[in-house]
């Protein structure tokens, strides 16, 4: 009988799959349950690369995921996985973590957690009720970089933080040139208007969309890195250049913390970025950049007497990725990194939550954080 932690994969429409498979499938504790995919709003029309239908294929015979289901409870009832990863659209985040919960399944979704709070509470009431771990993939929580900066704001090198600014872009994920870990490439060739119009990711109703494809990094960084929750936010997004899609394509966030501002900008239409994407901390002593030196990724610190360039070390607990981190939690039973985890997830959510809503009315939106401990 084996002991290996039976490992299934929900939904491919998200082409992070092609990465977070690959790392539980290098994990030498794991086999495969098997996998089942959701059916997309709109049926899509292309099988390029990084569409729903090639990261299926390239996952499945890459490494070795069988039987496919033709559903999610028939995966849970015959492949009896321990762990389900869920790269799902957005939108049904919330129905798959609350059928894995009641089959007593853990599960690691794609960040964002959700596309709006109430799918959030959702999916971390389920969890809770069930007692199943449930964990956000966010690429950026196994950033030397990243915790580099975390630990010199902790340091007070910079002084008290004002400012939080991050800015993610590119062609957008099906765009020309596009490239995503774990697929071994880029996207080959341009999808004709009607081909991109039928993919999920322009169609707002599953959960589309730049604002919440990217500012949703800026309101995790922002609050991990400050250190409190925000109160309000006000947003703008607009299609600029993707008029064969109706979902967003560039949007900004400016949020307001206590002591801080944190602005976010998102971006499908980028082909140069001309600044670095950051974050980029101002405080009352000085700035950080999350910046690139040599080809390799430093952080910068400015404080008046010219940058100091820090090489950030190893991250200090030894876990590397997702699927290390999920596989800990469960022989340990210990915490997980607080960027997975639940508590800094929802927060990050209640901000991305506030964006979407002032994208829509125009107006200022409270950070609803009040449903939940603190």
């Amino acid at each position: 009988m084996s002991n290996k932690t039976r490992i299934g994969v929900v939904g491919f429409a998200h082409m992070h799959v092609n990465h977070v498979a690959e790392m539980f499938a290098r994990h030498p504790n794991t086999e495969w349950a098997g996998c089942a995919d959701t059916v997309p709003l709109v049926p899509e029309k292309s099988t390029v690369r990084y569409t729903r239908a090639w990261n299926k294929q390239h996952v499945m015979s890459e490494f070795g995921i069988a039987p496919e289901f033709d559903s999610v409870e028939a995966l849970l009832a015959e492949g009896k996985p321990d762990v389900v990863i869920v790269c799902s659209e957005n939108v049904f985040h919330p129905d798959i973590v609350e059928t894995c919960a009641a089959a007593g399944t853990h599960v690691c979704v794609e960040k964002p957690m959700a596309m709006n709070l109430a799918h959030g509470l959702r999916m971390i009431r389920a969890a809770e009720a069930a007692g199943t771990t449930l964990a956000v993939n966010w690429p950026i929580a196994w950033s030397p970089q990243m915790h580099e900066l975390k630990r010199l704001i902790d340091a007070s090198a910079i002084g008290r933080i004002l400012q939080v600014k991050y800015r993610a872009g590119h062609t957008g994920p099906l765009g020309p040139g596009a490239a995503h870990t774990g697929g071994g490439g880029k996207v080959e060739g341009r999808l004709t208007d009607p081909e991109r119009a039928a993919s999920w990711w322009h169609r707002t109703e599953a959960g589309g969309g730049a604002l919440i494809d990217f500012c949703c990094y800026g309101a995790m960084l922002s609050r991990w890195l400050v250190g409190e929750q925000a109160q309000a936010a006000v947003a703008l997004k607009a299609n600029l250049d993707s008029h064969w899609g109706e979902a967003d394509d560039n949007a900004v966030m400016i949020v307001r913390f206590p002591g801080a501002i944190g602005l976010y900008e998102g971006t499908w239409t980028t082909r140069h970025h001309g600044v670095p994407t950051g974050p980029i901390i101002y405080g009352t002593e000085g700035t950080l950049v999350a910046d690139r030196q040599d080809g390799k990724p430093v952080v910068r610190l400015e404080r008046g007497r010219g940058a100091e360039i820090v090489e950030p070390p190893p991250l200090p607990q030894g876990r590397t990725d997702i699927a290390e981190e999920v596989l800990h939690r469960l022989a340990t039973g210990e915490p997980l990194n607080p960027l997975v985890d639940i508590p800094l997830n929802l927060d990050a959510l209640a901000i991305l939550d506030a964006g979407v809503r002032s994208a829509a009315t125009g107006r200022l939106e409270m950070v609803n954080n009040r449903n939940w401990p603190s």
